[in-house]
């Protein structure tokens, strides 16, 4: 039976376009598939979807930028019960306050000048997820954001809608802290996604702080702790 970290290894593509990342996805799900056959049963959630997302924000080395803004916007709507990814959104986000990114940032992310220049900018993007939430996801679903933290949803996410003055949607003031997860499950409250994929057997894949990447990661570490019989539920409320 193939390990979770070569399955990984099967997904490190599933950002790119066309019928390679189809493809890819494809592979991913099948051998997810094979894991649930080999009699590895999961607690049964009380969720349809898990939509784990990690936003990427303009930086500057060893200063905070101000404002700071979101670059990339991905989202990975995985099925709580068989743990396959169904749908993904993903794009990147033209900055407005700073257009140009720090020579840090690209860096750190990988993601170019070119990339944002030619995206959307928030609001754009912003009503795309929003469409994506409605027409993919389902509002009338069960469904609970996981993140990597709090940062994205209690801190980031609220600051970008409010420099462009549009409210946070009710569904995005509830989340599932993975770390959190974790801890309970390990005995171990780490501070960020490396420690939880050492401490849970797997490889992380793909380009370090890209947030599409980073989503898979997340989705590897929860399919994990959903064998250890985690039971997932928010651990964050906002007003």
């Amino acid at each position: 039976m193939p390990s979770l970290s070569y399955l990984s290894s099967a997904t490190a593509r599933l950002g790119a376009g066309g019928g390679g990342r189809r493809h890819a996805l494809q592979h991913f799900n099948s051998r997810i598939r094979l894991q649930q056959k080999s009699g590895r049963m999961k607690k049964v959630q009380r969720y349809d979807y898990f939509l784990v997302l990690d936003f990427e924000a303009t930086c500057e080395n060893e200063k905070k930028m101000n404002p700071q803004e979101i670059i990339e916007f991905p989202v990975l709507k995985v099925n709580a019960q068989t743990y396959e990814i169904e749908d993904t959104f993903q794009q990147f986000v033209q900055p407005e306050y700073h257009p140009k990114l720090t020579r840090f940032c690209t860096e750190l992310t990988s993601i170019t000048q070119e990339d944002v220049n030619s995206a959307k900018i928030f609001k754009e993007v912003f009503e795309d997820f929003r469409h994506w939430m409605e027409e993919k996801v389902g509002l009338d679903k069960r469904f609970l954001f996981v993140t990597c933290g709090d940062w994205d949803l209690k801190t980031m996410l609220p600051s970008q809608c409010a420099l462009h003055n549009i409210p946070v949607p009710p569904y995005c003031k509830s989340w599932l802290n993975i770390k959190k997860s974790y801890a309970i499950k390990k005995g171990d409250y780490v501070k960020g996604m490396y420690p939880m994929l050492d401490g849970l057997n797997l490889q992380y894949f793909g380009i370090p702080h890209r947030g599409i990447d980073d989503c898979k990661n997340i989705v590897n570490i929860l399919r994990a702790l959903a064998d250890l019989q985690c039971e997932f539920l928010p651990t964050y409320y906002t007003e």
